[in-house]
């Protein structure tokens, strides 16, 4: 019996995710924006992994505003709306398919954390869920898109409650 030789590939070992994202956020009570913002993750094993974010978003006018003729509940100021947050995700990793031969990878992943938002001159404690869909390019390059609701509780429009801010992005990861 001839023996053949055999070849190991090369098992990439990226386990750091550096991702720039833009997209929407909703701000209750102040409409929708622009927001933009930046990951950093690693992948502590193929399906766990940990992500600090940063996003920052403008807040718009709330009806009462746009209604009372020039009335304004914030300062220019206090409508920044930025978010800290530390995560836990989940993937659950697949394949997707687009031409015979054309094959990628992908990650549907599920996200839980917690953080700050500081917003209406004010920094709350904030709840982060999130799902997100990952295609990877290549062994060093990554297409996201992901949804975040930003929990928190605000009293800025009156009695206090809690809040639920989506966001809606798509970003660019890359791997190292």
């Amino acid at each position: 019996v001839e023996r053949r030789s055999v070849t190991y590939a090369d098992i990439d070992s990226e386990n750091f995710e550096v991702t720039a994202f833009a997209g929407f956020q909703s701000i209750e009570d102040f409409g929708n924006d622009a927001t933009v913002g930046l990951r950093l993750g690693y992948h502590v094993t193929e399906n766990w992994f940990v992500e600090a974010a940063y996003a920052s978003s403008t807040a718009g006018t709330t009806s009462f505003e746009d209604l009372s003729g020039g009335v304004q509940f914030l300062t220019d100021d206090e409508r920044e709306f930025e978010v800290y947050d530390l995560s836990v995700g989940y993937n659950l990793n697949g394949e997707i398919f687009f031409s015979e031969g054309v094959a990628f990878n992908t990650d549907f992943y599920l996200m839980l954390g917690g953080g700050s938002t500081d917003f209406g001159g004010d920094e709350r404690f904030t709840v982060t869920l999130g799902a997100g869909y990952r295609l990877l390019l290549t062994d060093y390059m990554a297409l996201r898109v992901d949804v975040r609701d930003y929990v928190f509780n605000s009293d800025l429009i009156g009695e206090e409650k809690s809040t639920h801010n989506m966001a809606y992005t798509l970003g660019v990861s890359l791997f190292f």
